[in-house]
């Protein structure tokens, strides 16, 4: 099959994006504006009748003092991943990218290679010799996936530094998702661990309510921020981005991001920002106060996101990164132990790839983000 790639309109890849089941957040046209210190370019891939066939966004990144630049495809691009001539479709790109001025190319194939389901996971953490998830035997492997790294690699792509728990701008390596395709509510429900359950029960009877907020409220979903940023020691990301995000995804789609409050004695205890793309739905965001954790908003409004992602026709309820260390000691144990709750799976993608295109400022530019 012969490919053909070349410069689409924002138009063009927001109808292909419409026309498939899910798509990665990070690849809608709008995901540019959102990140807009970059400069951005929409990809389409064409077959042989004219039809677009793959699409991707290009998010460039100027290096300091000189004309050249990190081109980035986050979470993409949206191909057909399994092709077996998946060469014809990354050598366009990498050609037009060298002619746009990047100097190196980096990309997450939105591929996954192995699921743990919450069973697996606990056991895990049960054994004192597992560390690790990938210690862990896995529920599910995805063979094809081996095939994808595997051509990759011939191609000359290197396989990035692992993204850990997707805390800053890497994406995560490893997420926590809850498959909704096929099953009930009331299987979803009984999927919960009793803790979650309990904690469900226990919000009901405290009087939390959850509720949706919309642009305005969006200062007072910064506030909760700041304070959970403090305590668990982030840097925050600052209410004009929350701003940007929220007029720039809505814009392209009116029901793209969503803002939930669980509200207590009419003061907003905790809250999170959801986004949906086809039947994929992500808890990107959240954030809680310091005090009446013994009501359990969280929990609360984890709950109603996830039975209004199922309203919605979600096929799954994604709740993004978790580190793959399944030690009690690591700061980041408490946010796995809090999604295996939810009776879903962690899922491990291919990671981030990179493609130098020239080799010297590749390794430069190496050098300056590991002094960062």
């Amino acid at each position: 099959m012969s490919l053909t790639l070349r410069t689409i309109s924002r138009e063009q890849h927001l109808a292909y994006i419409q026309s498939l089941s899910a798509a990665s957040h990070m690849q809608v046209p709008a995901w540019a504006d959102v990140k807009s210190e970059w400069r951005s370019e929409n990809l389409g891939w064409f077959d042989a009748t004219g039809q677009l066939v793959g699409a991707g966004l290009v998010l460039y990144r100027q290096l300091p003092k000189i004309k050249r630049y990190l081109a980035y495809l986050p979470e993409g691009p949206v191909i057909n991943w399994y092709a077996p001539n998946l060469e014809d479709w990354l050598r366009p790109m990498l050609a037009h990218l060298k002619h746009q001025g990047a100097f190196t190319v980096k990309m997450g194939p939105p591929v996954i290679i192995r699921r743990w389901d919450s069973a697996a996971i606990k056991s895990g953490i049960q054994n004192p010799d597992v560390k690790r998830l990938r210690d862990v035997e896995a529920t599910f492997i995805e063979p094809r996936a081996f095939e994808v790294a595997e051509r990759l690699r011939r191609m000359g792509w290197q396989q990035g530094e692992d993204g850990g728990a997707g805390f800053g701008d890497v994406q995560p390596r490893y997420v926590f998702q809850v498959p909704l395709e096929n099953r009930s509510l009331e299987d979803v429900h009984k999927g919960f661990n009793q803790l979650w359950r309990r904690n469900i029960k226990k919000a009901e009877k405290a009087g939390v309510e959850v509720v949706q907020g919309g642009y305005e409220h969006l200062p007072e979903w910064q506030r909760l921020y700041e304070i959970t940023a403090e305590r668990d020691h982030f840097r925050p990301r600052p209410l004009s981005y929350f701003q940007r995000m929220w007029t720039a995804l809505n814009t392209e789609d009116p029901n793209r991001m969503r803002l939930y409050f669980a509200m207590h004695e009419n003061e907003a205890v905790a809250a999170a920002t959801m986004l949906i793309v086809g039947g994929h739905v992500w808890y990107s965001y959240g954030a809680s106060a310091n005090h009446k954790r013994e009501v359990r908003p969280s929990n609360a409004m984890q709950w109603r996101m996830l039975r209004d992602a199922y309203a919605l026709g979600a096929t799954v309820y994604d709740l993004r990164g978790i580190s793959d260390s399944l030690d009690e000691t690591d700061h980041l144990f408490g946010l796995i132990q809090f999604k295996v709750g939810t009776g879903g799976q962690a899922a491990e993608y291919l990671g981030e790839w990179d493609f130098p295109l020239n080799k010297l400022l590749h390794k430069a530019l190496d050098i300056y983000m590991s002094r960062r």
